[in-house]
């Protein structure tokens, strides 16, 4: 009979934070794999727990994970713990997932602490409709088709950032989506956690004079009803006549309703639209 997989939430700096259930399973389990073992083995210290440890990382996640998947099989119990926060989100733990999934495996999630929900809870943002984006890609293909594949989203969009990359990100941002406001959460549950809420160009300013440390947790604004209108009429007026009052009668709008709307967007008389579109 094949063993389970636990994916075990950890603090995301707050030792406090962690769950008895989470000692709990993290005491049972036959081993624990460990983005950075050096990293958990303080925090199985600070709780005195001696468990045997391997590495499970983003670089070695098909080898050591084939060879986890062969132990879970034989039957050892395994917990999987990130370095800080939920594994699988952001993280090569969706990997394992996947993997343990195709073998029948079982796989529970011990929960606790997850930055991003964090982030947006005390963002002052939108909590209500939300999208998770994690990293963005490093190259500049990959991270500009990315941003503007959101463009027109409404919903709050929440990244994860390292220092080193933040002004870079910042001012990514503000070319993409103008100057909308942005949480910037760093440290977080920590002695020096810091939440910045203000405009994506007061940020760059901020940060330009103020040496990034930590990581970083960034919850942007989506993109406003108001704004939204906007680009829809600018994208209207883009468009020939004929094509506007197709569009809304593919929407559903009869003819006539659909002439009245785009006489009424474009300044026109009712008559003059209706000339325009006798044939659709």
């Amino acid at each position: 009979m094949s063993g389970e997989i636990y994916l075990v939430a950890t603090p995301i700096g707050n030792l406090g934070d962690i769950t008895l259930r989470a000692l709990e399973v993290l005491k049972e389990v036959d081993f624990i794999a460990a983005e950075d073992t050096r990293q958990t083995l303080k925090l199985l210290n600070h709780f005195g727990i001696k468990k045997p440890l391997i590495s499970y990382h983003e670089h070695n996640k098909y080898e050591s994970g084939e060879k986890i998947i062969k132990r879970v099989l034989e039957g050892e119990n395994m917990a999987l713990v990130t370095d800080a926060g939920t594994p699988g989100v952001s993280d090569p733990g969706e990997a394992l997932v996947k993997m343990a999934i195709e073998k029948d495996i079982k796989v529970s999630l011990i929960p606790g602490p997850t930055a991003f929900v964090y982030g947006l809870v005390v963002s002052g943002l939108n909590t209500s409709r939300f999208v998770f984006e994690g990293f963005l890609p490093v190259d500049k293909k990959g991270r500009k088709e990315r941003l503007n594949a959101l463009l027109n989203e409404e919903r709050t969009i929440i990244f994860y950032e390292a220092p080193h990359k933040l002004i870079r990100t910042l001012e990514d941002l503000y070319k993409t989506f103008g100057d909308r406001r942005i949480a910037i959460c760093r440290e977080l549950t920590k002695k020096y956690e810091e939440i910045i809420r203000c405009t994506l160009s007061e940020a760059i300013e901020i940060f330009k004079e103020k040496k990034p440390l930590g990581e970083f947790v960034l919850v942007l604004e989506g993109l406003s009803k108001e704004e939204a209108k906007k680009r829809q009429e600018e994208s209207l007026k883009e468009i020939s006549i004929e094509e506007q009052v197709k569009l809304y009668m593919e929407d559903g709008l009869p003819k006539m309703d659909a002439i009245k709307k785009v006489a009424k967007e474009m300044g026109l008389s009712k008559s003059e639209v209706y000339r325009r579109v006798l044939d659709l």
